[in-house]
């Protein structure tokens, strides 16, 4: 505070610090350090976001109902110890369905209705798993039942009728395909946005549908024939990677028209924060928290790994709902991002160059072309 020959405040002094705090907050927005912090921000807390949503959903997998065929009478001393058992050491309920033979019950897997057959037999059971249909559901069904068969004295046997292919003993490799196919998609989408912001409409859903085919492809290629890891139906496992990549690339454009540069958060958070985690690739569905499970299968990567699981393992059961998730996503990205962009930012400028915008200022398009 300014004072004068005696000490005492100058009048305008407190006015004067206030002008002074004034201007190193608007030097301060003007400069680059406004958006280097939030960026810092951001990133510590998607950081946080990121490590907490995996870790929650994938940690301790807990299961919560459990569809399961039966085969046989229930009602009998042996099954009803057995089951109770079950659901007593996994703290979860079996939802038990009847089938009339062995043969139904199996179709009942094929059909991805069902997660395992329990068979009454007299004097012992039969539990049969379908590791293709959940490879950490059957884990949990095979690790506590020989512990339950012993402590109700009924004798179990196990089975797995559906086993994972050789090249994929746990089960997460299709995880690991439709998280590249999800997230390459979007950073493409991105590039486009930095690199080639001067296509216009039609050229951008283009180019979209060009990388997005070349990379369903190139997955697909790699880690069937050269990894051998997993045999996929080609033709249809690399379009449903290119249709997951092309959805994925819409939803960032759509973002980037909607908020400019900040595209990737909500992108981000919706794709790999919230959609990845609860798409029930690497813990499946039974065994995610009830809620997640349930919003997972309307979310890309979900649809995703949900048509790919069924192209490899259930292929001649294969369901029209993921595919209509994707086209959805898509479907309505397209359109905000064509109906958004003509009303706002005019479409692609026609005619002579526009002057460029002047020092300091940034136009819409320029905003929208930042990641």
């Amino acid at each position: 505070m300014r004072t004068d020959h005696e000490g005492r405040p100058r009048p305008g002094g407190t006015r004067g610090a206030r002008r002074t705090l004034a201007g190193r907050w608007a030097a301060f927005r003007s400069s680059p350090c406004l958006p280097a912090v939030v960026v810092s921000v951001i990133a510590a807390a998607a950081a946080g976001l990121f490590a907490g949503s995996y870790t929650y959903n994938m940690a301790n997998p807990t299961p919560h109902h459990i569809p399961a065929a039966i085969v046989g009478p229930l009602h009998t001393a042996p099954a009803t110890a057995f089951v109770d058992g079950m659901e007593k050491r996994l703290n979860t309920s079996l939802e038990l369905r009847p089938f009339a033979t062995d043969a139904a019950a199996r179709h009942g897997v094929e059909q991805q209705e069902v997660f395992a057959i329990l068979t009454v037999l007299p004097g012992r059971v039969d539990l049969a798993v379908a590791s293709a249909a959940g490879a950490s559901v059957a884990q949990v069904l095979t690790e506590a039942a020989p512990v339950v068969a012993r402590s109700v004295g009924v004798p179990v046997r196990i089975s797995d009728v559906k086993p994972l292919q050789r090249g994929d003993p746990r089960g997460l490799a299709l995880f690991y395909v439709s998280l590249a196919a999800v997230i390459v998609g979007f950073v493409g989408a991105a590039q486009l946005n930095v690199h080639a912001s001067a296509l216009d409409p039609a050229g951008r859903i283009a180019f979209t549908v060009g990388y997005s085919l070349l990379g369903g492809f190139s997955i697909a290629a790699v880690v069937d024939w050269w990894l051998d890891a997993i045999r996929f139906p080609f033709a249809e496992s690399w379009l449903i990677l290119s249709f997951t990549m092309f959805t994925t690339g819409m939803v960032f454009t759509m973002f980037s028209t909607l908020v400019g540069r900040w595209a990737l958060v909500p992108t981000w958070g919706l794709m790999v924060l919230l959609g990845n985690p609860s798409s029930g690739g690497a813990v499946s569905w039974p065994l995610l928290p009830s809620l997640l499970g349930h919003i997972g299968r309307w979310l890309p990567p979900g649809a995703s790994i949900n048509a790919q699981h069924t192209a490899v393992y259930f292929g001649d059961a294969q369901h029209v709902f993921p595919f209509a998730v994707l086209a959805g996503w898509a479907l309505v990205s397209t359109a905000v991002f064509l109906f958004w962009r003509e009303r706002h930012h005019g479409g692609r400028a026609s005619g002579p160059a526009r002057p460029a915008p002047p020092p300091g200022g940034a136009g819409r398009d320029q905003d929208a072309g930042a990641v």
